[in-house]
């Protein structure tokens, strides 16, 4: 399939984040998706805003739950070659996020990993491969990371003996809830992995009815792995995103590569909250060039100088996601 100008325009920005900005970026994709996009273009005019913005931040945000009920596709739909769904696990459907090319998305994780400075691998993975969830984003996201044969629960049976042949250090990646039921499973064996292990954890608890604290679960990693807190990594990303946020450490703070950008917003008037004030998390990915770039999500933040600190998901909001999905998966 031909590439479009502003596809080949965006991965060249990803792979060299250096040669251009979101300010002259974000404008030109809105444009893009205002005139491509019938449902994007109505959210749009409902608002007030135009196909020309003269600045990124008067681009509008779609809520998140809009992917539910809408065709938010910026491309005619016999060019979908492929289709992410949110988890829709407690009957309130399911939202989709279509493709039409998967160059951009995987070039953001790629890079997206690369610029935050993470391990290059190996890697192990709980959670399942894309085989087994083909609609899963987050699988897709993870099998880019990772080969085929770095994933270690097929069926959501985690094969502590590839865990425990591990003769160098390796960096183990899964949902927050798969973690939850290794070190469950494990009870109060210790299953050290090889010094300079890492880790990546991410999803939270959506509905699983478990709630507790990163410190707590980074403290039971630690306990069952041997790897220190600081070395694991909270990743930060959803459906309707092709990019991701990275935090280290049990209180670290979230950074995004060049190309998305993340706004703290009051929920009211979704402006802009002062350093150090609590709102909702609005996020602009150049990486969605098929959908649209800014996102209203259902998550609490508080802001921080170039960053942010994840609080969670909005009470109010519907409980959904990937890393319930993976617990429903590893319990079955």
């Amino acid at each position: 399939m031909t590439a479009h100008p502003l596809e080949t325009m965006l991965l060249a920005w990803i792979r060299s984040p250096d040669t251009r900005s979101p300010g002259e970026v974000l404008p030109e994709l809105h444009a893009s998706h205002f005139r491509r996009n019938a449902a994007y273009r109505a959210f749009c005019r409902s608002l007030g805003v135009p196909e020309q913005v003269a600045d990124w931040r008067q681009i509008p945000c779609v809520p998140q739950d809009a992917f539910k009920h809408a065709d938010l596709r910026s491309f005619p739909p016999e060019e979908t070659i492929k289709t992410f769904r949110t988890s829709g696990t407690t009957g309130e459907g399911f939202g989709q996020h279509h493709f039409r090319t998967l160059e951009i998305y995987e070039a953001a994780v790629l890079e997206g990993w690369r610029h935050a400075g993470l391990p290059t691998g190996p890697f192990l993975v709980i959670a399942p491969h894309p085989d087994e969830s083909p609609h899963s984003s987050l699988s897709h996201m993870l099998a880019t990371l990772a080969p085929r044969e770095a994933f270690i629960a097929p069926g959501g049976e985690i094969d502590f003996d590839r865990l425990r042949a591990a003769t160098t250090s390796v960096c183990l990646l899964g949902t927050a809830l798969g973690f939850l039921h290794l070190c469950e499973q494990l009870g109060d064996r210790r299953l050290g992995l090889p010094p300079g292990s890492t880790a990546m954890e991410t999803g939270g608890y959506k509905g699983s009815g478990r709630n507790i604290s990163r410190t707590d679960l980074y403290g039971r990693i630690s306990h069952a792995l041997g790897i220190a807190p600081e070395d694991i990594i909270n990743e930060y990303g959803m459906t309707e995103l092709s990019s991701q946020f990275y935090a280290r450490g049990p209180r670290g703070r979230h950074h995004g590569p060049p190309w998305a950008c993340a706004i703290v917003a009051d929920p009211v008037t979704l402006q802009e909250v002062g350093e150090g004030e609590t709102g909702i998390l609005l996020v602009y990915d150049a990486a969605n060039v098929g959908s649209v770039a800014g996102i209203r999500t259902q998550d609490l933040a508080i802001r921080r100088e170039g960053s942010f600190e994840l609080l969670g998901r909005d009470p109010a909001a519907l409980p959904r996601g990937c890393s319930r999905a993976a617990d429903e998966w590893l319990a079955r």
